[in-house]
């Protein structure tokens, strides 16, 4: 069984180079695998391993960068690896939305979680807000809420400047980093009432209890569980092969889901050449099967 702990810290950071080198070398040690992404304005990341091996990484992490905790943090299991590589990589903000999050400015953000973020979100006035691409929102959301359908989280700000300032705005996101930015945003333009779900979509899935639960279908993460159901246990979705998406269990009964090839949702988009491209990998993958071995672009686990 492996631990997957996803997390993120706002805080001013130097040295990334070094810390980067640091804890390339820290993972690797200890066989985990995922994204660590380092900015000069904190730390976000996904990673995967055993159980002990996670502790001492988020050990290393606080040791190192002299955390207390993390802003957020959320822990589930899965039978298998759900991480290819093990990567740090440095970047010039956690999440790409032109601002860079401060102590000061955080400080400003209002959090809400549970029982009182499903009372928010079912008052009609509230303009409920799914923070994340188009695709997620359609794996599931929250009931009453809305997607900007904007591919490029660094657009969202020409979304949030047409919203009505004298509406209260509860927003979401997978594990809510992306509504930290967004949150400061909005109150830079003027909103009074803007609210974010504490923790994110994954730790409202977590805690909650599926009767009391608001939320609809399945949550996108990711990695190679593709999405995840209450108590975070695994979901139903795959990814297809043609345009990276995930489908669902549906979407295979459709004559446009050929496997390893296309979904209904890239089915008419793909040119024969690459249908053909697919289908000739996809061979390459059957018979690697039947041979025993794992082909390098087989997804399943």
């Amino acid at each position: 069984m492996y631990t997957i702990f996803g997390f993120y810290k706002f805080k001013k950071i130097k040295y990334l180079k070094k810390y980067q080198l640091l804890f390339q070398r820290e993972i690797s040690k200890n066989n985990v695998r995922g994204t660590i992404i380092l900015s000069s304005e904190g730390i976000n990341g996904t990673i995967a391993g055993k159980k002990d091996n996670i502790s001492k990484i988020i050990k290393v992490l606080k040791r190192q960068l002299r955390l207390k905790d993390f802003d957020s943090k959320n822990m589930s299991q899965s039978h298998f690896q759900p991480f290819h590589k093990g990567k740090i990589k440095i970047k010039n903000e956690v999440v790409p939305l032109g601002l860079k999050i401060n102590s000061k400015n955080k400080k400003l953000n209002r959090y809400i979680s549970g029982k009182s973020w499903n009372k928010l979100i079912s008052n009609k006035e509230t303009l409920v807000v799914d923070a994340r691409k188009p695709f997620e929102y359609d794996v599931g959301t929250f009931k009453n809420s809305i997607n900007p359908n904007i591919q490029n989280f660094r657009d969202f700000p020409k979304y949030l400047e047409k919203i009505d300032k004298a509406k209260p705005v509860a927003m979401f996101c997978t594990g809510g980093i992306r509504c930290e930015k967004a949150s400061i945003f909005l109150k830079r333009k003027g909103f009074k009432n803007v609210f974010q779900l504490k923790g994110g979509i994954l730790n409202y899935l977590n805690k909650i209890e599926k009767r009391e639960s608001l939320w609809k279908g399945e949550c996108f993460v990711f990695d190679n569980r593709i999405s995840l159901k209450h108590k975070l246990k695994q979901g139903t979705y795959s990814v297809c092969s043609g345009c990276r998406k995930p489908f669902s269990p549906k979407d295979k009964k459709s004559y446009k889901y050929e496997e390893g090839v296309s979904c209904p949702r890239c089915y008419d988009t793909l040119s024969k050449s690459q249908k053909n491209r697919f289908r000739m990998r996809q061979n390459q993958i059957s018979l690697a099967k039947k041979a025993g071995r794992k082909h390098k672009f087989q997804k399943e686990f």
